[in-house]
């Protein structure tokens, strides 16, 4: 079990299966720069959760924008939109939600610019948010679904024991970088040109300093 100021961001899960370094600089360094794929993504999740609420229709009950953790993981974050079917009570995937007085079958739902991928970067974050609502309201869940808003379709993901065991590999991984407080080395891809940290990384000129070791040793150079 994890005290909550080890809790590392359930949102670095993705960026962390993207590209370690990436990572790096923007949980560990606290660097980020924008550009356009990132501001669209962030106006799709401002539109899912802009702020808590929660409605109900008929035996569906929709909720948006709520926190979430697990100890045993050491994670936090928020679920863009989590939808509450009523359900068997003595069903392993049903839970007892008290200020709705039943029993319901849990469904996070991530939202995400742009379409659906072959990489399974977006369905680790999805699994993790699972892994984390398992844990809170002692329920199975055996599938999410993730919103893309390119193709305006939902997309199923299975939570098969794989995937549950990628995610647990990768939060292994992120907790033991963030207690050495080391950024992940620079390894060029393809991806590079996409990356919206890629001006700062610079994985062309530096592949063991950070960023910020890299503008340190610049600033002093200059000095001299």
């Amino acid at each position: 079990m994890y005290s909550e100021d080890d809790y590392i961001q359930l949102s670095g899960i993705q960026h962390f299966a993207f590209c370690k370094r990436q990572w790096g600089l923007v949980y560990l360094e606290q660097q980020w720069l924008e550009n356009l794929k990132t501001a669209e993504g962030r106006i799709v999740h401002e539109r899912a959760h802009d702020s808590f609420s929660s409605e109900k229709r008929g035996n569906l009950i929709i909720s948006r924008g709520i926190q979430i953790s697990s100890k045993e993981l050491g994670i936090s974050g928020e679920c863009d939109v989590i939808e509450f079917h009523r359900s068997d009570p003595e069903s392993a995937q049903s839970a007892y939600i008290p200020e709705y007085d039943g029993y319901f079958k849990v469904i996070p739902i991530e939202y995400k610019r742009g379409a659906p991928k072959t990489e399974e970067f977006d369905r680790l974050q999805l699994c993790a948010q699972a892994l984390c609502l398992e844990e809170m309201l002692c329920v199975d869940i055996p599938q999410g679904c993730i919103y893309y808003a390119e193709t305006k379709r939902r997309q199923k993901v299975e939570f098969t024991d794989s995937l549950r065991n990628n995610v647990r590999n990768i939060i292994s991984q992120i907790h033991d970088y963030t207690s050495r407080g080391t950024t992940p080395s620079a390894k060029r891809t393809k991806s590079c040109n996409a990356c919206s940290v890629k001006d700062i990384c610079l994985p062309q000129l530096e592949k063991k300093k950070s960023a910020k070791e890299y503008i340190m040793s610049a600033i002093s150079d200059a000095e001299i």
